[in-house]
């Protein structure tokens, strides 16, 4: 039997800042840890500590993407791991199931001169003002009496003008049936990706698309997933939190790497090449005053702290719907009041390297 070698941390796809060692301007100083049942290691060629089938190194990782390799005579191991330089508190809003704004605007242009008549669009410019917020909707191809077919160019210019604070990307086809993409196939989620991005394209200009979505509930087999990919996505959100033994809006992961993405800011998977971004918390599954203590709970670690996604969804606005909640821009108000505080900055994850600067 030849010799048996494993890097146990970190771990491959890891995104790591200056939580995770000692960060300069020019690299980041870590410790490499590991398995192994022979008596001499070397990473990255530097000889390591060996003791009782352990191993420790130190290297320095100077660049984006960085390949670690453990080896011990003929055996090796390789992992991946990335360097956000300079991360630093950072958060984004984003909202889900949007199409209703969207059918008011198509089916009555003439009742809003500027998108910002709209009262939705109206609150979310407001929370830019205020506060510096950068929003991203992810949104519907339809809904009952509407797609987007009916939705004019005549806003394009404003929507380019507010690309630096507003984006626009792919959730789904439609609201029902729920989970519509857990048994998906490549050719479904490509036809409805390309469905609704050419169309935001057309009435809103390539300025307001980004290389992050959510697809809808967050849930899609791997080989399905990568149509996303392939057509500029790196990153996709979802909410990793293991509820009764189990997590559904993981997309393909299992529970114990649910259970990982949910203890960090962010993970890559090389076999899929996106990064999944945790959401923090889905506001509106929260009542007002339990916002902030959940907040706290949900950052309480210094690799849970820096990466901030706020997620709600458009239904909870709307009077018109069951789902409405009379709360719901108390609940958005006191979220991001809740990282403006603490001196979160706003960001896109699309923003050089999710969300830092390149």
């Amino acid at each position: 039997m030849g010799t048996v070698i494993r890097i146990t941390s970190p771990r491959d796809g890891d995104v790591l800042n200056r939580n995770d060692g000692t960060e300069s301007g020019a690299a980041l100083a870590i410790q490499v840890q590991g398995e192994c049942d022979a008596g001499s290691v070397t990473v990255n060629g530097i000889p390591a500590r060996v003791s009782s089938g352990t191993f420790t190194c130190a290297i320095e990782l100077t660049e984006r993407r960085n390949t670690i390799v453990a080896q011990s005579g003929d055996a090796a191991c390789a992992i991946d791991v990335w360097w956000n330089r300079g991360s630093r508190p950072r958060y984004r809003f984003s909202v889900d199931d949007n199409v209703e704004f969207l059918k008011d605007l198509g089916t009555e242009p003439g009742k809003y001169p500027s998108l910002f008549d709209h009262w939705y669009l109206a609150f979310w410019r407001e929370l830019h003002e205020t506060y510096g917020t950068k929003t991203h909707l992810n949104i519907y191809y339809q809904t009952d009496g509407f797609d987007l077919t009916q939705m004019p160019a005549k806003w394009k210019a404003e929507w380019r003008a507010n690309a630096d604070w507003l984006h626009l990307s792919f959730h789904a086809l439609q609201d029902k049936p729920d989970r519509p993409y857990r048994h998906a196939k490549y050719a479904q989620i490509a036809h409805d990706y390309d469905l609704v991005c050419g169309h935001i394209r057309r009435f809103a200009g390539n300025e307001v698309l980004s290389t992050t979505t959510t697809t809808h509930w967050a849930e899609c087999p791997a080989e399905a997933i990568v149509a996303v990919r392939d057509r500029g996505i790196e990153q996709l959100v979802g909410l990793f939190e293991i509820v009764n033994g189990e997590c559904t809006t993981g997309y393909y992961h299992d529970l114990a790497q649910c259970a990982y993405c949910d203890s960090r800011g962010a993970w890559y998977d090389r076999d899929t090449g996106l990064f999944f971004i945790r959401c923090t918390t889905v506001v509106n599954l929260l009542e007002v005053e339990e916002v902030v203590p959940f907040l706290n709970a949900r950052t309480s670690t210094p690799h849970t702290s820096e990466m901030v996604e706020l997620l709600i969804h458009e239904q909870y606005f709307r009077k018109e719907l069951s789902y409405y909640q009379p709360t719901v821009m108390d609940k958005v108000r006191t979220a991001v009041q809740w990282v403006h505080e603490r001196g979160y900055e706003p960001v896109f994850w699309s923003d050089g390297f999710l969300g830092t600067p390149d």
